[in-house]
């Protein structure tokens, strides 16, 4: 893992970086059949950066991100984002090259719905301390479960 100590001000823009050079990272890429890959490639004093892999029909529970805004850039294949709005999911797909950045209370579902394996990478600030889970129930969201770093990943 790379210690940085530069703040950076445009998190999609540091999502771009890493994207252009995956042989580059500090851990290999890999690909898991039982469940979405995920290492830690970067960590500094405002932000950390994070690269994950997905198998097609890999994805996440609905979510938030603790209170940290962040960025995130598919690397390779297309991922699906929805987002809560009028009290339902709405995608986007986002292919190779896209990205997009969120704020503090930003809750979504990622999945690869596609036929081939997507890589991405995201870039939370502050770095990532707690997320919680949610269900989407009668348009509203509710509260599931907290996951705390180093227990939950």
């Amino acid at each position: 893992m790379v210690v940085s100590r530069r703040p950076e001000s445009d998190l999609l823009a540091v999502a771009a970086r890493w994207a252009a050079d995956p042989a580059g990272w500090p851990v290999p890429l890999r690909f898991d059949p039982t469940q979405r890959w995920y290492a830690r490639l970067a960590a500094a004093a405002d932000h950390e950066v994070w690269a994950l892999s997905w198998l097609p029909g890999q994805g996440t529970d609905l979510h938030d991100h603790g209170g940290s805004s962040g960025a995130f850039l598919v690397v390779d294949g297309v991922l699906t984002e929805e987002t809560v709005s009028g009290g339902r999911l709405r995608p986007h797909r986002l292919a190779a090259g896209a990205g997009r950045r969120f704020g503090v209370r930003h809750v979504h579902v990622v999945t690869n719905r596609g036929d081939q394996p997507a890589v991405s990478v995201h870039v939370y600030r502050p770095a990532l301390t707690r997320m919680t889970r949610y269900r989407l129930v009668d348009g509203r969201l509710r509260a599931a479960e907290v996951a705390e770093a180093g227990v939950a990943w």
